[in-house]
């Protein structure tokens, strides 16, 4: 894997950088916000939406398209990006997450996870190849290797440490498969393949995960197995503990994460990219953030008759045009869906102008 992945461009702060990231999509600068387009598309807005809020990468989920409509019926198609219709970079998930949030449907082996369909009933089963090969029909510009994912808060040491060891035991795996499926392509066709960190809240085993991974053939390190029911602090103290120990010319990927808060930490903490459903899913429901990353929601009834837009200081194309908050409000009220669409517009902009902001740092 010789291709040159990531460039450095500069450092601020103690632990943050700015980056160009490079795939066979286009360049992507860092830091910067990916939104979960998890059926293949952002819910509710279009791709070009997307990509006006400031958007370099999407995210797609390899669970949900694996059950429907299938990686081979999106091969046969085209492609990933044919499929969504997406010109820029995409990225997909492993799946473990999804596997892991069905809880007691789900089975773990060595080989890999057995589990139920919640809409069928019908028996699945991921393996860390079979992660692969799907990821790899789908097509995408990076990709995540399966790993062991466990909840925090009712764990013990001895489930942490099986599925730390696991995890690790499934990342060579993933590496041997993807250096199969891939062993016709050159350095410029190959996808990125992001190895995950785990140990939960041991310290200790996660700085023994990114040493694993980054002496790995995986070429980048994503940080999982956090925002599955950890503190905000316990968050910041696992990013703490990582940040003075990544290599430069990896990028660092943090696992659905995002508000404006953990952004912060993540970014003032090395991470490159993360990525998150929250931005849509809260705007959809009306949720939108302000000033200072204040968060206000736009059904309330103090936002009925209110003329202004949701920040008068943002460029996006909900308030730069003029939607205000009572027109909003309203729209939300009669369960017209133009309201989501908007919300979401502002709140993706707002994510991708505090990476903006981070990047002009070194500008």
């Amino acid at each position: 894997m010789n291709k040159t992945i990531f460039e450095e461009k500069g450092r601020f702060g103690t632990y943050c950088r700015t980056g160009v990231l490079h795939t066979r999509a286009g360049d992507v600068l860092t830091p910067t916000f990916m939104p979960d387009g998890t059926r293949g598309a952002v819910k509710g807005l279009t791709p070009q939406q997307v990509v006006d809020t400031g958007v370099q990468v999407v995210l797609a989920n390899t669970y949900h398209l694996h059950l429907a409509p299938g990686e081979q019926v999106i091969a046969e198609l085209g492609g990933l990006h044919v499929f969504a219709n997406r010109k820029g970079p995409m990225l997909t998930d492993s799946g473990g997450f999804q596997v892991f949030s069905l809880g007691e449907h789900t089975k773990v082996t060595e080989d890999g996870v057995h589990f139920k369909d919640p809409k069928t009933g019908d028996k699945r089963f991921i393996s860390p190849e079979i992660s692969m090969q799907i990821q790899l029909a789908l097509g995408a510009d990076m990709i995540v290797a399966f790993d062991h994912l466990i909840g925090l808060g009712q764990e013990t040491p001895e489930q942490v440490r099986d599925a730390f060891d696991r995890t690790h035991r499934w990342l060579e795996r993933c590496i041997v498969e993807f250096k199969r499926l891939t062993a016709d392509m050159n350095d410029e066709q190959r996808p990125l393949l992001f190895g995950v960190v785990q140990g939960g809240l041991d310290l200790e085993l996660r700085k023994q995960s990114l040493e694993i991974i980054q002496n790995s053939d995986a070429d980048g390190i994503a940080i999982g197995g956090l925002s599955v029911g950890e503190t905000r602090e316990e968050m910041e103290m696992v990013l703490q503990a990582l940040a003075p120990l990544y290599r430069a010319d990896k990028p660092r990927f943090l696992l659905g994460v995002g508000t404006p808060e953990d952004l912060k930490i993540a970014v003032e903490n090395g991470i490159d990219m993360l990525d998150c459903v929250l931005p849509t899913r809260n705007a959809r429901h009306g949720s939108v953030w302000t000033a200072l990353g204040h968060k206000i929601n736009l059904t309330n009834a103090e936002y009925n008759g209110d003329p202004k837009p949701i920040m008068r200081s943002c460029d996006c194309y909900t308030c730069a045009s003029g939607f205000s908050r009572a027109f909003l409000r309203h729209q939300f009220k009669v369960g017209e869906p133009l309201a989501g669409t908007l919300a979401s517009i502002h709140n993706l902009r707002y994510m991708s102008k505090l990476c903006e902001e981070y990047r002009s740092k070194n500008a």
